[in-house]
């Protein structure tokens, strides 16, 4: 028999909005059979929909019997009389219900979804993922994703940036030291773009500030629980900038923004996920990178920080400041891109053997530690042709293949800088997740290349 179609006897409501409805309408709801339970007298139907959960309450026997041939996950539409209940999700339920099937009845799902929690493991999550995205913590764990990347582009859209969409198949591989993905390209070696650095620099060129929401590749071979060989990267690039403290403030600027929409558009998500959304300071408190070696008694000469240096500094931010951010400024020019802008002058504090007084030691970049972990690095550019050229010669890079970024710098760039965020780390972190895999929708790493 062919699945009827949904049809507009009744208004349809989502499940969120039954609560709402005059008791005694008569109105349809329409989504996904969550749960059946059936006793002695009465059968629940529990419906969901992209809003959430609604109670039906079924006792004629022509439709619970038709509700046996209807397993978990059916589609269906249920047009019934709205009645007040207060044990029930959102205070009513449907009562005398007529249910139409919108499918065939479907196949039993890997695990049961309408358990509070997941009851199968991360690779039975990951193999069968269209249908177990849909338990709601999972799905709950993407709202809050979504609600980051609109709050971030309120954030930036109300400071004048402009939305971007750069090439993510490029012709050279120079944007940083990573491994890069190569594609057949008409008969030429393409490669997929690491980063839209290059991009939104040329463009700050033309708009200014500017911003874009895209995903990134990177072929390295980790197969780490917080790395992706594709994630999503929440960028940003903005002109006439004095230095990298004033990358900054955008930056505190575009996270508060995602926190904030993730407080008044995720509410019920963060509620479901026991989410401690963080408190962002006016300002993030700073550490230069050699001060924050020494706190954590490391070498001196450590060219990064490891990720047990990260947790130790988050855990003093925490402790000294309250903060759950901490920017870590003055990385070194040897592990930084060939972009980057050098440090200025040296603070007027410095003993006269620090090596912060060394000439092109450290960088005008920072990188931002999130509870424990690296969320975003960003700093001031390069932005003279000279200085172009000097670093390019330093590298041992041919300016020829990056003809058409230097071409941009030539024809005047003001001093500019920018950042970009990692979105599923990010989520991870606020959820709570112990593997970054567990918020992203499809990852892509070093063994998965489906579903």
């Amino acid at each position: 028999m062919q699945p009827t179609q949904l049809t507009a006897t009744a208004p349809r409501v989502l499940a969120r909005d039954l609560g709402s409805v005059t008791p005694g309408e008569r109105v349809a709801l329409a989504g996904w059979i969550h749960r059946r339970r059936v006793l002695a007298h009465v059968t629940f139907l529990v419906l969901r929909d992209r809003s959430g959960l609604a109670q039906v309450v079924v006792k004629d026997p022509a439709v619970v019997e038709q509700l046996g041939g209807l397993p978990e996950e059916t589609v269906v539409s249920v047009t019934g009389t709205a009645t007040a209940n207060a044990s029930a999700p959102g205070g009513a339920e449907l009562v005398e219900p007529e249910v139409t099937a919108l499918t065939e009845p479907a196949a039993a799902p890997p695990t049961e979804l309408w358990r509070p929690t997941f009851g199968a493991g991360l690779p039975t999550h990951l193999d069968h993922a269209a249908v177990t995205l849909r338990h709601p913590r999972h799905r709950a764990a993407w709202q809050i994703a979504s609600a980051s990347m609109r709050g971030f582009r309120s954030a930036l859209g109300a400071l004048e940036f402009t939305e971007i969409a750069t090439p993510k198949l490029v012709g050279t591989a120079t944007e940083s030291g990573s491994t890069v993905f190569t594609v057949d390209y008409f008969g030429r070696t393409a490669y997929l773009a690491q980063s839209p650095q290059l991009y939104k620099q040329m463009l700050v060129g033309v708009f200014e500030r500017v911003f874009e929401v895209g995903p990134v590749f990177r072929a390295e071979p980790h197969d780490t629980v917080r790395h992706l060989a594709q994630y999503t990267s929440l960028d940003a690039e903005l002109g006439f900038v004095r230095d990298h403290r004033d990358v900054l403030a955008v930056l505190r600027e575009a996270i508060a923004g995602m926190v904030d929409a993730i407080g008044t558009e995720a509410a019920e998500a963060v509620a479901l996920l026991g989410v401690d959304l963080p408190r962002v300071p006016d300002e993030f408190p700073v550490i230069h990178f050699r001060d924050a070696l020494a706190m954590v008694g490391a070498d001196p000469d450590e060219p990064d920080l490891s990720p047990a240096h990260e947790r130790q500094l988050s855990e003093w931010a925490r402790t000294a400041h309250g903060s759950d951010f901490l920017a870590v400024e003055g990385y070194p020019m040897a592990k930084r891109p060939f972009y980057t802008h050098p440090q200025g002058p040296p603070p007027p504090e410095c003993d006269a053997d620090d090596p912060r007084r060394e000439v092109g030691r450290y960088s005008n970049s920072f990188d931002l530690l999130f509870r424990g972990l690296e969320l975003t690095t960003g700093g001031q550019r390069l932005h003279r042709p000279s200085d172009y050229a000097a670093a390019l010669e330093r590298t041992g890079t041919d300016p020829a293949v990056l003809g058409g970024y230097l071409d941009a710098f030539a024809h005047g760039m003001p001093p500019h800088g920018g950042f970009a965020i990692g979105l599923e780390r990010w989520v991870a972190r606020l959820t709570g997740a112990e593997n970054v895999r567990e918020v992203a929708l499809f990852p892509r790493d070093l063994n998965r290349l489906a579903p």
